[in-house]
């Protein structure tokens, strides 16, 4: 089944995106998920802003996502994005298939033995917080203050309070582009600050958890103290994608941005924010483009200001729209 993109452009014919659409949304394939085409994804991004997926899924579970992986043509572009809270789409939209585990059918989160619990990928990290805190499992509170999900937690090893998810994860289940289904132990996983080296098809449905037993009153002090510090030091009320950069080894991120003049900096109605420069936030009709070319804008003028360069922490996907390409910076 020939589906592949246009040459060079990215985004399929209208007759191979009719080919596709009438392919999914055949009876003998047995799919219960939601499909959507031309999906307006700046409705789950919290920058609220990107272009359209060509085409959305939201499988209804895990055996539906099986299949649906199992039924889409290899050849077709497949994303996988969680609730958007990292997240930066571009003005042109994602190509191929765009993927969303919904909270229904992969949100669930509960104790699993002494110590333990089980999470389903597109649970909130609060969630998996409050849950830790009900069943008395100390060394979760940190995920009190992280705004994404289980999945991208696993995915990028979230932390916060000197806290990662390394330290908590027993094992996680996945995907692969294939629809085969694959149990990574912690290891398996190759942890790093805010990176895994786990294969990046594969697409995580759930994850199993451990820590010690703590006093209830205790993790609530914790969760408390991660709460008023997130609201004290950063832009929590404004859409934003949390933090913007990876910590540089040896300082902050939002040092070395201070110090390059880049407190308050903006581009279009996108601005580093006063209250935490290392928080990009859409501060009026900011589009993809005004964001990125900010990222980018900051990134060389912190490595002229002290030859550091910055990585990205938020995820950049999708196409740019023709005539406003953002060239990364490269020194």
């Amino acid at each position: 089944m020939g589906l592949c993109p246009a040459q060079g452009t990215g985004r399929p014919g209208r007759a191979r995106v009719s080919d596709l659409h009438a392919h999914l949304s055949d009876p003998a394939l047995g799919l219960r998920g939601k499909l959507s085409e031309r999906a307006d994804l700046s409705k789950i991004t919290w920058f609220r802003t990107g272009g359209p997926a060509d085409f959305l899924y939201q499988p209804a579970d895990e055996a539906d996502l099986e299949a649906f992986l199992k039924a889409l043509p290899p050849e077709v572009p497949l994303t996988t994005v969680g609730i958007g809270s990292n997240l930066l789409v571009r003005d042109g939209g994602i190509g191929g298939v765009t993927l969303r585990l919904p909270a229904k059918g992969f949100g669930e989160v509960e104790p699993a033995g002494e110590g333990r619990i089980r999470a389903g990928a597109a649970a909130s990290d609060k969630r998996l917080a409050a849950v830790a805190l009900e069943a008395g499992i100390g060394g979760f509170h940190f995920f009190h203050g992280i705004p994404g999900s289980v999945g991208g937690a696993i995915r990028m090893n979230g932390g916060a309070n000197g806290v990662e998810t390394a330290d908590r994860l027993v094992e996680a289940v996945a995907y692969d582009r294939a629809g085969n289904r694959h149990v990574l132990t912690r290891a398996d996983m190759g942890y790093s600050y805010r990176h895994a080296d786990a294969a990046e098809d594969l697409i995580f449905v759930s994850a199993l958890f451990e820590g010690p037993a703590a006093e209830r009153d205790a993790i609530r002090t914790a969760m408390d103290e991660v709460q008023h510090h997130r609201e004290t030091v950063q832009p929590v009320r404004e859409k934003t994608g949390g933090s913007t950069f990876k910590n540089p080894p040896g300082t902050s991120a939002w040092k070395e941005i201070d110090l390059a003049g880049c407190r308050g900096l903006a581009i279009g109605g996108a601005e580093m924010s006063a209250l935490h420069c290392n928080f990009m936030i859409n501060a009026g009709e900011a589009r993809g483009h005004d964001l990125e070319l900010l990222g980018e804008t900051v990134r060389r003028r912190v490595f002229e200001t002290s030859e550091i360069l910055l990585e990205w922490e938020i995820k950049r996907l999708g196409r740019f729209e023709p005539g406003r390409e953002v060239e990364p910076f490269q020194p």
